[in-house]
């Protein structure tokens, strides 16, 4: 395993549970991975598809995510492919003639060429194994679903013994669930990688008006001279109108939505692949089809819908595991018009709840990543020091007794209520259901009397973002008590709040940035310098990747990282083997590369 790690993908040892994954799918038992975006998903499938007999098929979502993989293994001097309606019959017919002769070791197709494959292709090949990328698409709880990817489970039924590889970087537990249910997974292993991306700053900036934003935005991007970047908006006309601002400044930006005809996307998405323009301004169309590992920002104008939109999408800034930062505006509009879609939209309960824990986010007083983790399941206990609640903390005090009352509560009602109900049975309020239910004669009815309700409302949501208690969402959004909440119920830990100020959580859309202007800037953290890294030498390599990478016309990153031109400025190899050994180059790429990158670190050297 270790050996075609490095002679394809140039690295020496595996990125944390990527080993257990490959191992379990070289077994050929089914399996489901979580991973965030940049953790090194794809190696999970493309390593065992090299090392078992046959061709693994892919299903994939996007043309564009396609192209990108395809790319990229092909860079690595892997046999892959893409099955797809851009290709023309000629393309496609030699493609199938390839995948017969056992050739092809990866085969890139969409879920619905996929189904229309299964008597034909499929039939006539040796498939290794099946890998189900962007696999929340297939769940009605997951944050993107696409109706054609509920087909699926047909794969178990025509392949029972062809191992089955779910991979995604969002779901949260009712979504994983779902995915292994509808794909008809038998008995899988379910890796869950951290989701922690520690090298991404997080920082939220509410109540901002246009102008304030974009005077705001033009302070971040001045401060990421010439660094790629990506700004999120609502709407199609937002985009466009930030974009002609932009521009008024100087700077080089494309458009991105879902208005625009498929070739001006294709041009603003190659454009900013290959580094033409610095930013893209973009909806949510955008961005699932990139592997664009040096995105050094990203921007979200307005607020996303829910928290897996948004963590997938700051997670496109930084792949390549060097500093990037990401930034939030939001404004109670915002809110508004999000309610107004998630009521209107075919799951109204779940999208309404899902918005309302993006609101916390956004609003919360307590370290963003630990509520960022805590959504996905995962608890850390400390905070993160990377985001604006961290650097400006706010002040706290010993709210163990107000949890317990509130988690007695949740506990003596069999865990059956909502913060309504909890908030109702905590005051002692008289309702019809508290009286129906005979809630007014549990032991904690009444013995938040003390606290406002408003209050109480406060603090339940720290107790949220806390983790000591989640919603299921799918159980009338029954609140459900964890194990952190267990401990402190029972007594065996203490829980922290944060002394709540009134005037801070209801800030109004105007004269906000008097006391904005109060909070100190965050200082933006630039790409991590190697120790010895020569940054006029890195400037030398980097001019000519893209020189490399215009002659093959594929972008410059595919050729080689940011990280790896890094190391190379660092560690300065003066021969093709010792280049070869430099982290991220792969035998195919050293053969390719050596000479010419070597060449210009030894005459950097000489002209010292």
């Amino acid at each position: 395993m270790l050996k075609t790690l490095k002679s394809y993908f140039g690295y020496t040892q595996f990125r944390p549970l990527q080993q257990e994954i490959i191992t379990c799918i070289l077994e050929k038992r089914d399996t489901l991975v979580l991973m965030p975006t940049g953790g090194g998903k794809s190696i999970c499938y493309q390593l065992p598809a090299l090392m078992m007999e046959g061709t693994a098929i892919v299903v994939s979502p996007l043309i564009s995510l396609m192209k990108d993989q395809v790319e990229s293994l092909q860079a690595n001097g892997i046999i892959a492919r893409a099955l797809n309606s851009s290709n023309d019959e000629t393309v496609n017919a030699n493609l199938r003639f390839e995948c017969m002769q056992g050739r092809v070791k990866l085969l890139y197709i969409s879920p619905e060429r996929l189904l229309s494959e299964l008597n034909f292709l499929l039939k006539d090949i040796r498939v290794s194994l099946f890998a189900i990328d962007e696999a929340h698409c297939i769940s009605q709880w997951g944050h993107d679903f696409r109706p054609e990817y509920t087909q699926l489970k047909v794969l178990r039924q025509q392949f029972p013994n062809v191992p089955i590889v779910a991979l995604t970087a969002t779901a949260d537990k009712i979504t994983r669930q779902d995915i292994v249910q509808q794909l008809a997974m038998r008995n899988p292993q379910v890796f869950i990688s951290s989701f922690d991306r520690p090298n991404l700053s997080l920082e939220v900036k509410r109540g901002y008006q246009q102008k304030e934003k974009i005077r705001s935005i033009l302070q971040f991007i001045d401060r990421h001279p010439g660094e790629s970047g990506i700004i999120y908006c609502m709407s199609r006309n937002t985009t466009e109108k930030v974009a002609e601002m932009l521009e008024d400044h100087g700077l080089h930006v494309a458009v991105y939505h879902a208005g625009l005809s498929t070739a001006a996307r294709d041009a603003a998405q190659d454009d900013f692949i290959n580094d033409r323009v610095q930013i893209v301004c973009a909806t949510i169309a955008f961005g699932m089809g990139i592997d664009k590992s040096n995105v050094r920002w990203v921007i979200h104008y307005n607020l996303p819908k829910s928290i897996e939109s948004f963590y997938q999408e700051i997670g496109r800034a930084g792949r390549d595991g060097l500093p990037s930062d990401t930034l939030l505006f939001y404004s109670f509009g915002d809110i508004v018009l999000l309610s107004k879609f998630a009521a209107e939209s075919n799951q109204q309960e779940i999208n309404l709840e899902k918005l309302n824990r993006m609101q916390q986010y956004a609003e919360t007083d307590i370290c963003r990543r630990r509520i960022l983790l805590n959504y996905f399941g995962e608890t850390m206990d400390h905070d993160c020091g990377n985001c604006d609640v961290c650097r400006n903390p706010p002040e706290r005090f010993d709210g163990t007794i107000i949890v317990q009352k509130a988690l007695s509560a949740i506990a003596r009602t069999d865990q059956q209520i909502g913060t309504r109900t909890l908030t109702d049975i905590l005051k002692g309020a008289a309702t019809q259901e508290i009286i129906d239910r005979g809630y007014d004669k549990l032991k904690t009815y009444g013995v938040g009397r003390d606290i406002p309700s408003r209050d109480w409302q406060d603090y339940l949501l720290q107790m949220l973002n806390l983790g000591y208690f989640e919603i299921a969402y799918n159980e009338n959004n029954h609140l459900k008590i964890t194990e952190a909440g267990r401990k402190v119920l029972f007594g065996h830990e203490r829980a922290q709040l944060v002394v709540i100020k009134r005037e801070e959580t209801a800030p109004r859309e105007t004269g906000k940035r008097k006391r904005k202007a109060e909070t100190p800037v965050l200082p933006i953290l630039t790409p991590a310098v190697y120790e010895n890294e020569d940054e006029q030498l890195f400037e030398e390599l980097r001019i000519l990747r893209k020189r490399l990478a215009d002659q093959q016309a594929i972008p410059a990153y595919i050729v080689l990282s940011d990280k790896t031109l890094h190391l190379l400025a660092a560690q300065k190899p003066q021969s093709i083997e010792a280049f070869g050994e430099v982290s991220g180059i792969g035998a195919f790429k050293k053969d390719r590369y050596g000479k010419d990158f070597v060449e210009v670190i030894n005459r950097f050297l000489q002209n010292r």
